[in-house]
């Protein structure tokens, strides 16, 4: 059986992590056995900024084969990076692929029972670890729920689930729609199902909620996913989490970039665009006052999401 691990860098974001990712992820792999398993990563870090690739170089100056690194010379986005790095597992004859952020933390054995899972239920499609906060600052693992997998709600609203609640083990037996695109393992089998003429994962959302996408692909072609509860790992989401409300959601927003605000509405439209269809009377219902309502809320505290309307007006003509 041969595992696939890929992640992608940009710039000084990922850089700092990676004194405390690669060495974790090393660990992981080695706990493994009988399994082959290979290290692909896509740098997407501007020409000037070779931080990345001279750490990797430092990382691996004993096994320079123990990560195959891809330059893209500019920031080509999550989504298309993951393309690149998925057709190169599916040529190295793959069966399962890792998705992993390079901030993102793995408890020793937590891959291991990712497979596990999956060898032992072949109708699963991919499967999703229980994603904790990583407090990176205080060096801190904590019992915050970053993500328990993605679900759907009425309207194609999609959540992490449980994330901001402590973990007491409420979400162990939940159905999940698919994994965060922080951490999850594919069935290579089950990607290959899904890919259409934008690649695995939608190209043109470039970055945002192309996690989101794939997960309701899966799961619209019939591909279920699972949670693992005991697979553990731990992920240093840069904003907080205040909780519900109007004034969390305020809160919330005021720590996420502008492009990245920008990049999550624009997204979120295509999905409208892409799905609208498929959905019953009541969730059109929903996703057309959620159109409304973001159009009244971008005009008046979000302008700068209102350039986003051409590229989806552009996208649906497509």
């Amino acid at each position: 059986m041969k595992l696939i691990v890929g992640f992608v860098t940009y710039n000084d974001f990922s850089a700092k992590y990676l004194d405390v990712f690669l060495p974790n992820l090393r660990a992981s792999l080695e706990f493994l056995t009988a399994v082959d398993k290979q290290i692909l990563v896509v740098d997407n870090s501007s020409l000037d900024n070779n931080i990345n690739r001279l750490a990797m170089e430092h990382f691996t100056r004993d096994n320079p084969a123990e990560i195959i690194y891809f330059p893209s010379k500019e920031n080509i986005g999550f989504g298309p990076a993951f393309n690149i790095l998925i057709n190169k597992a599916k040529e190295l004859g793959a069966e399962y692929f890792l998705i992993i952020n390079p901030d993102v933390l793995l408890e020793i054995d937590t891959i291991e029972k990712l497979i596990t899972k999956l060898d032992s239920n072949k109708n699963l499609a991919s499967v999703s670890p229980k994603i904790l906060r990583w407090d990176f600052v205080n060096k801190l693992k904590t019992k915050q729920i970053d993500s328990c997998g993605i679900i759907l709600r009425t309207g194609l609203r999609f959540n992490d689930l449980g994330q901001g609640e402590i973990d007491s083990g409420q979400y162990d037996q939940a159905n999940i729609l698919g994994p965060s695109g922080a951490a999850g393992m594919f069935r290579l089998r089950a990607l290959e199902q899904i890919k259409d003429e934008n690649g695995y994962f939608d190209a043109r959302f470039f970055m945002y909620k192309e996690d989101c996408d794939l997960a309701y692909r899966l799961n619209k072609s019939g591909l279920i996913s699972a949670l693992v509860p005991d697979a553990l790992a731990y992920h240093d989401r840069t904003v907080a989490f205040y909780g519900k409300g109007i004034g969390a959601f305020m809160k919330n927003r005021r720590q996420v970039s502008q492009q990245a605000r920008a990049w999550s509405f624009k997204n979120q439209h295509l999905l409208f665009v892409k799905y609208f269809k498929n959905e019953n009377s009541a969730s059109r219902v929903v996703i057309v006052t959620r159109i409304l309502l973001l159009g009244i809320f971008s005009l008046i505290l979000e302008q700068f999401n209102l350039k986003q309307y051409s590229s989806i007006f552009k996208f649906k003509k497509a």
